[in-house]
């Protein structure tokens, strides 16, 4: 059995590409996965994949992750018309008719000037009617994986780890909150914001003793873009990119310059944990896409999406299945060269 963790990014309906990563990865019956920590979107396909896991094992885990994209792609979207958003192939044709829709520039520049907090009595957060359907004696329970929820402290700017009874529809609507989208969530007398700022995912909680050495990461936020992006909404994207991946990238260095140390026997063996990192991304299908498509959860997106992670998870499987708990996948020396 390959016991592995898994590290979950954010990026709004992106989220579903990892559905799909996951929903191939419990096909595979000789890996276990041992911790989950997940930020935004994926701490809600943290929260449905243990849920499922305990009510009825991978089974119930592919049919749980089913029902909250459903969910997801059931609360409509008033960026883009239905005629521009169903049945239309969803490559950069679709990202281009989302960036450039009157509705969604409107709301771009709407959320500029206009404060979540000015809604009064008539706030809503529509996540909220999904998450508080979750069985929390499930998503929070001592059996199966470990869940790890980060969001950021608004006071501090610290990231909070949730775990266990701590795991609330609260602490789920906070790590998914985009402060210029929604009000700052309220726990313990804190306020917190999108976990992402923080960490898009966390990836310390998964250095215990106790769990395997093995990160898989879930990255949905493109690492690279090779041309300079010129018109505003291509400016836009990246700086969401850049700030949504800053987190992890930092994580990553420190795996890197630990596992340099430990190489040249300047640290004590076993005094840090030696970490073998494993990323499923398709950078190229997500350079095609952006901050627009986010916020787009249209039935037709979600599952193509969804059928891409299958098919990037494939292909990580069919190399580099015999690397778990062996090796590193990731070559972090060269991407920090």
């Amino acid at each position: 059995m390959k016991r592995i963790n898994l590290a979950l990014q954010g990026g709004g309906a992106h989220g579903a590409f990892t559905w799909g990563v996951l929903d191939r990865l419990l096909e595979e019956d000789d890996i276990e996965i041992a911790a989950i920590s997940g930020t935004s979107a994926g701490a809600m396909n943290g929260a449905a994949l243990k849920s499922g896991l305990i009510t009825d094992g991978r089974s119930g885990a592919r049919a749980c992750l089913d029902w909250f994209w459903e969910q997801m792609g059931a609360t409509g979207d008033l960026r883009l018309p239905d005629w521009m958003a169903q049945g239309t192939p969803w490559s950069n044709m679709v990202n281009q008719m989302a960036e450039l829709s009157p509705a969604y520039l409107m709301g771009e520049a709407m959320r500029q000037v206009v404060s979540p907090y000015a809604y009064g009595p008539f706030y809503q957060n529509p996540l909220e009617r999904i998450v508080r359907q979750f069985e929390y004696g499930q998503v929070c329970a001592g059996d199966g994986p470990q869940l790890f929820v980060g969001a950021t402290n608004v006071h501090s700017g610290k990231i909070r780890i949730f775990k266990g009874n701590e795991i609330t529809p609260e602490a789920l609507l906070a790590s998914a909150c985009l402060p210029t989208m929604f009000q700052a969530v309220e726990i313990d007398d804190e306020h917190y914001w999108d976990g992402g700022y923080a960490g898009n995912p966390a990836l310390f909680p998964l250095f215990a003793k106790d769990l395997p050495d093995d990160i898989m990461i879930i990255n949905i936020n493109p690492l690279e873009r090779p041309e300079v992006p010129k018109s505003p909404q291509d400016i836009q994207n990246r700086i969401n990119e850049i700030s949504f991946n800053s987190s992890l990238l930092r994580e990553l260095r420190a795996i890197d310059f630990v596992q340099r140390l430990l190489d040249q026997d300047a640290m004590e063996q076993g005094a840090m944990k030696r970490v073998n990192v494993h990323m499923i991304a398709d950078d190229d299908l997500m350079r095609n896409l952006s901050v627009a498509t986010k916020l787009l959860p249209t039935p037709n997106l979600l599952h193509q999406l969804k059928e891409a992670g299958r098919a990037a998870a494939d292909v990580f499987l069919d190399q580099h299945s015999d690397d778990l708990n062996q090796r590193s996948s990731t070559d972090l020396e060269e991407m920090f060269a």
